[in-house]
């Protein structure tokens, strides 16, 4: 009787795999290179329900699967060395390797691989909604008296080395069962201490600006940014942004419509008035002389107060007023209206020699006068509609700050240097009507560039036809 030591063989001629060859747990025994293929291919689409949970910020799992973090199989030459084990080596190897498999089962090991990209994915998209951003220990000050109000450990997911965790887990450590991984959370100790924070004693500098003839929706929005920005408490070197502390602009927000500066005009929109709650906090910084690391003023001139002494905030063009604090000690920012004022009070350590004394001054360079009337055309609105706009007269002005010690000046430095826009008056005038005549008047008047002159016209032009005596 002849031992046959080379391949199993079909029928068709197409080699098989010896019996007792395995691929993890799939038995591949009698099967050819296609079929062994198919079976770890439904071994591994298996694997991808497999339940994997990711242990993030306080303890808070998120729930995913082995093929939501992409799983692939990457070592397809397996199917090969399987066909082959038996089928190498001289007789006397291949006797072995047969007779071997007649008592132990040969087990090759499938390799996986996982997709960095989907690991990145679910980290940054599912799990970091789970951090906690440290809140500093802070004050808060009502009845005229200061209280502490501790701070909270935050705890934040390094989303980097957590995704080395992961991969690394899954393709050297996995067992192709549900399990969880613990990932990196970083803790995030909050500043300050009640000990620090009682250093906070002094004003450093104190500013009031005043929206008496403001409307009630213009109020209700220097009101609202006081609020939002009333009871910051900042560590020496944070720096503070008006805009991420009063933004969004929405209504939710607590925002109105009301009038503000758009391209050199006054247009309507949620939060207009915002400006003076960031020009108030301007001038208070100021007197403290906080470190102004952003600064910009005003397209147009404002009145409330004197030139080059504004700070404008404007989403649609990225302007933000911004300051650091850069004192050794902790400051606090107290807002608040009263009577339509605004003010705004800097607390922190006063460190400053007694006799030393800030003052600001607006120096006007050039003052721009609006020589003609803007006039537009508007075919879409009738003869006898009118909409005017006050001028504004265009301003180039600095600031500059004085120093004295003990009455005496010591220093005059330029702060800033501000351009205002000139704009003059304007009006959109109608000129929509089926009378020729009136229609050559009224472009004739709208050509003379003054707006008296069209407002005259379009009284006689829309005046009532005079009764004919009987």
């Amino acid at each position: 009787m002849t031992l046959m030591l080379g391949m199993t063989v079909q029928a068709k001629g197409e080699a098989t795999i010896k019996t007792g060859v395995y691929a993890n747990t799939v038995d591949l025994s009698g099967k050819t290179g296609t079929e062994a293929t198919a079976a770890i291919e439904a071994y591994v689409e298996g694997l991808k329900s497999v339940e994997i949970t990711l242990l993030a910020a306080d303890n808070q799992e998120v729930k995913t699967t082995a093929g939501d973090l992409g799983i692939t199989w990457v070592n397809r030459e397996l199917v090969t060395e399987a066909l082959e084990l038996g089928t190498y080596g001289n007789v006397i190897q291949r006797y072995k390797m047969l007779k071997d498999l007649e008592h132990d089962n040969y087990t090759l090991e499938v390799q996986f691989d996982f997709d960095i990209q989907a690991i990145n994915s679910i980290l940054a998209e599912e799990c970091t909604q789970f951090d906690q951003e440290a809140i500093d220990v802070s004050l808060k000050r009502e009845n005229d008296t200061f209280q502490v109000v501790e701070g909270q450990t935050g705890y934040l997911l390094d989303v980097e080395t957590s995704i080395d965790l992961v991969y690394e887990y899954l393709t050297e450590g996995w067992d192709y069962q549900a399990c969880s991984i613990a990932l990196d959370i970083l803790i995030d100790e909050p500043k300050g201490s009640a000990e620090e924070l009682a250093a906070v004693t002094d004003v450093l500098g104190t500013f009031t600006t005043s929206y008496s003839t403001s409307g009630a929706s213009r109020s209700a929005n220097v009101e609202n940014g006081c609020r939002l920005i009333n009871g910051t408490t900042l560590y020496p070197g944070d720096e503070f942004s008006t805009y991420e502390n009063v933004a969004p602009f929405t209504e939710k927000n607590g925002y109105y419509m009301a009038g503000s500066y758009l391209n050199g005009k006054v247009v309507d929109s949620l939060g207009g008035g915002i400006c003076q709650v960031s020009t108030t906090l301007y001038n208070a910084v100021l007197l403290s002389e906080l470190e102004v690391t952003e600064r910009h003023n005003h397209s147009m001139i404002v009145a409330y107060v004197d030139p080059s002494a504004d700070a404008a905030i404007a989403e649609s063009s990225g302007k933000d007023f911004c300051f650091k604090n850069n004192t050794d000690y902790p400051i606090y920012i107290e807002g608040f209206v009263q009577n339509k004022k605004i003010t705004f009070n800097i607390y922190g350590k006063e460190t400053r020699d007694e006799g030393r004394k800030v003052r600001y001054e607006s120096e006007v360079l050039e003052i721009i006068n609006p020589t003609t009337d803007a006039i537009y055309a508007d075919p879409g609105q009738p003869i006898g509609y009118i909409v005017t706009e006050s001028a504004h007269i265009g301003y180039k002005a600095k600031l500059w700050k004085i120093v004295t010690e003990d009455g005496v000046e010591v220093s005059r430095e330029q702060i800033n240097s501000s351009s205002y826009k000139m704009t003059p008056r304007s009006a959109t005038v109608g000129t929509a009507t089926a009378d020729p005549q009136a229609y050559e008047e009224i472009m004739a008047a709208i050509g003379t560039a003054n707006i008296d002159h069209v407002k005259n016209v379009i009284a006689l032009l829309t005046a009532p036809p005079a009764e004919v005596p009987q």
